[in-house]
């Protein structure tokens, strides 16, 4: 690939060249990552490191107790990893209209212990390490019970996401005790520590991670979540694991777009892409209105489909390989009207808060993943005398009969989290993710478009201003865009709002783009100042 090495975008950082590479959005995660690399240890081994070490010190994002997927170029081929977990077996219908009510489905809770399914996170880790690591698990996770032992300086960008939070998770079981410790949120630069957290991750490190589902860590989530008349029951926990899965892939400018497949929203990007390709953006500029519209225009589609099909694969009623159909896709092409904004409906194809980091080695390995409490803070559970946050990925379910998402027992919710990998002719380009809720199957498409149709080097096509497509396909776009942009997407007819906020609205971004297939030219590393991350590497 021919970069355009300009950046016409503001901002502070530059691409990384380095033979090993780690991605992330927040610095000691990247470092950890780097120095498992600089120990021998392989890409695995440095996106577990940096991935435990989020849980410490990006807290709002992820904790111990989220959701992970992952995609691994162990040299030779790709592997998907879905580290999602379940409803627990006591969710059913008449569980939550007995609890809240015959108007449930409009009441249910956001945050507490009927939020929570089964975590996924530290099984995925074991999971990962036992496949692919070379150093020992305890060695990868030890940088993180490190920093939640002694302490670290919160960022800025942390700090204010944090102070946000408290209103509404302020109360909440284990909360006030592991993130209020001095009865407010840390201020900027101010130690925080979480001790309990570091006894957590040495247990979970001795014992590969079985305590978190079969040991005390087990114990002391079942006990507490009882306390508060919560259904996830021990068997819950022991009964989980993660699953391999083959990833799906989608055809754009001669490479091959993978996402792993539902009950993830990866598929988004994919079906955004396939429209695109029949399509000629190159005959457009890359910031003109024209572009943008068109790509607005395919993420709507895409959306109108996701949001109507994608749900725990044994419940859908379509497949992915369905709604990737080339025929389909060109179909849904053409309802795109280049003069103006249309609302779609979701077709028929024919029927048969988050952290993202990515780690390459010298050696070729290359790792895409991400890891999420889903929103700020997750469920706002925090598990007493373990510093174990869970997530609130039960939003993702529904008590709607008719949603592909319609609640059951042991039901995998529909989730947020996609890593991204690129390949060409069978061949590793890049690994790549952009977090943030719905933002990250946009921040894919805009991403890719923008070096793959426009060869903006990944830190030019990471800074550039985005868009967002809103579930009712509003457009957030971010306050950079040009005003004279913005209004004539409006004169499209597009609903726009202008919103200054990077950390959740646009996500974030972190790139590794393998320059060649000689390793010894290494790689382009970019990640997103949208957040405090950096890219290490050497």
């Amino acid at each position: 690939m021919k970069f355009d090495w300009n950046n016409p975008y503001p901002t502070i950082r530059a691409p990384l060249f380095a033979r090993n590479a780690v991605a992330t959005s927040q610095p000691l995660a990247a470092q950890a990552g780097a120095a498992m690399l600089r120990l021998g240890g392989n890409a695995v081994d440095a996106a577990l490191a940096a991935a435990a070490v989020l849980t410490i010190v990006e807290p709002v994002s992820n904790g111990i107790g989220s959701d992970a997927f992952a995609i691994v170029w162990d040299g030779v081929r790709l592997h998907g990893l879905n580290g999602s977990g379940g409803a627990p077996m006591g969710w059913t219908p008449e569980y939550f209209m007995t609890k809240y009510g015959v108007n449930a489905a409009a009441i249910l809770p956001k945050r507490g212990w009927d939020t929570v399914t089964v975590p996924g996170a530290v099984a995925a880790w074991a999971e990962l390490h036992e496949k692919f690591g070379k150093l020992s698990f305890s060695e990868v996770i030890e940088p993180a019970a490190e920093l939640a032992e002694h302490g670290f300086g919160v960022g800025p960008v942390t700090a204010r996401k944090w102070s946000a939070a408290i209103a509404e998770m302020q109360g909440q079981p284990g909360f006030d005790n592991a993130f209020l410790p001095r009865g407010r949120a840390p201020h900027v630069g101010e130690r925080f520590r979480l001790p309990a957290a570091a006894r957590s991750l040495r247990q979970i490190a001795a014992t590969r991670g079985r305590a978190f589902y079969e040991g005390e860590l087990a114990d002391r989530i079942v006990r507490f979540g009882e306390q508060h008349g919560a259904a996830l029951t021990r068997a819950d926990l022991a009964n989980y694991r993660p699953e391999w899965v083959t990833p799906v892939s989608q055809r754009f400018r001669e490479h091959d777009v993978h996402e792993l497949p539902p009950n993830g929203q990866g598929i988004a990007a994919l079906i955004a892409l396939g429209i695109l390709e029949c399509l000629d953006l190159e005959e457009l500029s890359v910031d003109s209105v024209d572009s943008i519209h068109l790509q607005i225009e395919a993420m709507k589609l895409a959306f109108a489909d996701v949001y109507r099909y994608v749900a725990d694969p044994r419940a859908m009623q379509v497949s992915a390989e369905e709604m990737l159909d080339p025929r389909y896709l060109k179909a849904r092409a053409s309802l795109i009207k280049r003069n103006r904004a249309t609302h779609f409906n979701f077709g028929l194809p024919k029927t048969g808060g988050t952290v993202y980091l990515t780690a390459a080695d010298a050696d070729g390995m290359m790792v895409s993943f991400i890891q999420s409490n889903y929103m700020g803070f997750g469920s706002g559970i925090v598990v007493p005398e373990t510093g174990i946050s869970l997530q609130n990925r039960g939003l993702g379910l529904s008590l709607d009969p008719q949603s592909p998402n319609f609640i059951a027992p042991g039901k995998k919710p529909f989730h947020t989290i996609i890593p991204g990998f690129l390949t060409k002719e069978g061949r590793p380009v890049m690994s790549f993710g952009v977090m943030g809720g719905d933002m990250q199957p946009q921040g894919h498409v805009q991403t890719l478009v923008r070096m793959l149709c426009y060869r903006q080097q990944p830190q030019a096509a990471c800074d550039a201003p985005r868009w967002k497509v809103n579930r009712d396909f509003s457009i957030d776009i971010e306050s950079t865009v040009d005003s004279s942009t913005a209004a004539s997407l409006a004169a499209l007819g597009h609903r726009m709002r202008s919103i200054d906020d990077p950390y959740m609205d646009f996500g974030s971004g972190q790139f590794i783009w393998r320059q060649s297939e000689a390793l010894a030219d290494g790689y382009i590393v970019a990640s997103d100042s949208r957040r405090e991350g950096q890219a290490a590497g050497f």
